[in-house]
């Protein structure tokens, strides 16, 4: 078993002005005569040469308030406590360029977890290996001197490293019941690195996947949002459908990566499976469009059917797709915003598709209104939404996205949405007719506001919205539509 190398090109790794806050830091605990190590993500970053986080995560065999001391000791500015449960403290550091920099620094630690619920009980671990054995997967199961360099790995982190496996510290079975979060964070790593799960812990994740439903849903969307926005997000998911994690924890969804007949035909879902995990790879990798990615064609099989010819249609399936898009993520208690802006991205994915040069400026105005603050991660996704093999096929999406996007920036320098507005607000086309709140004034302010879109009527004209509006509610009295007006 690997225990410790020398690795004196490590610390190269770190940006020079973090580098002077870990030495300091190891110089103090050393001369206190306490153990202080980089440990977990920022070690396996380190090793694969890839960007570190900003922040910088420690253990050390001192206990909290010891950790405190040492940490002002060492220049941190300020020092606060993460969880006194967990033993974690974080220290603030200044850089000479005036920007903060977060520590955090936690006791070894040896968790137990006595029943069915992922809180642990925690002891403190006397040694670093305490530590590292309790740790999910091996690449996350190493530590770094912060003064020579040298690499503690127990597990075989580095093996691991090298052959781009992704392998639970032990016994895969245990770990995963001591905390099924692991199961995503498993497939989450895989989307993250590109990296393959190993035999015995692929199969563990799928005797383990029903416990995902003793975490809570705020952290399994957490986890699934950090998979969906990673750089291989398609093998992510084909390791939570592989495994059985995606029926579980997406349930409304649970028939994208199924492989069986759809009704009707003969056609399989799994060509929308493939479909959808490429256009998650292929757009932009934010949070709102990778899952506006995911979702956009999952109301194709509530929507599905097949003409008299043969041909099989969709209809339909924004609206739906929208629906069941605002279900999932409701389910996952995602946020409000996010909830809002997948959905209408989800239901309005399917105009820009159809765009060519015989769209009005009109129709141009409509999409963006409707679009709203939505409309850069809408346009990103519907480029996205061409796999087409065939090379004419993607240059005339190109295009076409291309052109949508010249026609938006040319209306946009031309006025401002804001504009596109009616000329009355409520309070004012109350007091014209002197009437009482109620639906007349929606319906006429709609009309209105559809007349400026189409340039009949300018933003600014009160006079001519009054006369317009007194012939709208005129029309509304006797029972007609305001459609139009002559």
């Amino acid at each position: 078993m690997s225990t410790a190398h020398h690795h004196p090109s490590l610390k190269s790794q770190i940006p020079a002005a973090h580098l002077a806050i870990v030495e300091r830091l190891g110089q103090t605990f050393h001369a206190a005569g306490k153990e202080l190590v980089l440990v977990g993500g920022i070690v396996r970053d380190m090793l694969l040469e890839i960007e570190l986080p900003a922040d910088l995560d420690f253990a050390t065999n001192a206990l909290p308030e010891e950790t405190e001391e040492l940490g002002l000791a060492a220049g941190a500015e300020s020092s606060y406590l993460i969880g006194a449960h967990f033993g974690t403290v974080g220290l603030v550091f200044r850089l000479p360029n005036e920007d903060m920099v977060n520590v955090e620094i936690t006791t070894y630690r040896a968790e137990h977890y006595p029943d069915d619920t992922r809180k642990p009980a925690v002891e403190w671990g006397e040694t670093l290996e305490d530590d590292l054995s309790r740790r999910d997967f091996t690449v996350n199961a190493m530590a770094a001197d912060p003064l020579t360099g040298e690499i503690i790995d127990p597990y075989g982190g580095q093996a691991d490293l090298a052959m781009a496996i992704i392998r639970a510290v032990g016994d895969p079975e245990a770990r995963f019941r001591e905390d099924p979060l692991r199961l995503l964070r498993g497939a989450r790593f895989v989307a993250q690195l590109g990296f393959a799960v190993e035999a015995r812990t692929f199969d563990a994740m799928i005797a383990q996947a029903p416990s995902l439903a003793r975490i809570s849903k705020e952290r399994i969307y957490a986890e699934l949002t950090r998979l969906l926005t990673g750089p291989y997000a398609s093998h992510g998911l084909d390791t939570l459908a592989d495994t059985g994690q995606f029926q579980q924890v997406l349930p409304d969804i649970a028939f994208l990566p199924d492989e069986s007949p759809l009704p009707g035909g003969p056609h399989r879902e799994k060509d929308l499976w493939e479909h959808t995990k490429r256009v998650v790879d292929r757009s932009a990798a934010r949070p709102v469009v990778r899952w506006s990615a995911l979702l956009h064609d999952a109301g194709k099989p509530l929507c599905r059917a097949i003409s008299p010819s043969g041909e099989i249609h969709f209809i339909g399936h924004e609206r739906e797709g929208g629906v069941l898009a605002s279900k999932v993520l409701a389910r996952l208690n995602a946020d409000r915003a996010t909830q809002t802006a997948v959905r209408r991205i989800v239901e309005l994915h399917g105009r820009p598709e159809s765009y060519d040069d015989s769209w009005t400026d009109s129709a141009v105005r409509r999409l963006m209104l409707d679009a709203g603050d939505q409309l850069d991660d809408l346009l990103e996704l519907v480029a996205a939404d061409v796999t087409s093999a065939r090379t004419e096929k993607q240059t005339a999406a190109r295009k076409r996205i291309d052109a949508l996007r010249a026609h938006i920036a040319r209306l946009e320098a031309e006025r401002a949405l804001g504009d596109y507005q009616s000329p009355l607000d409520g309070q004012e086309l109350m007091a014209l007719f002197n009437r009482p709140p109620g639906k007349w004034i929606g319906d006429i302010k709609d009309a209105l506001r559809e007349m400026v879109i189409d340039g009949d009527l300018e933003p600014e004209d009160k006079s001519g919205a009054s006369s317009i509006a007194t012939r709208l509610l005129a029309m509304l009295d006797q029972g007609k539509g305001v459609d139009t007006v002559s």
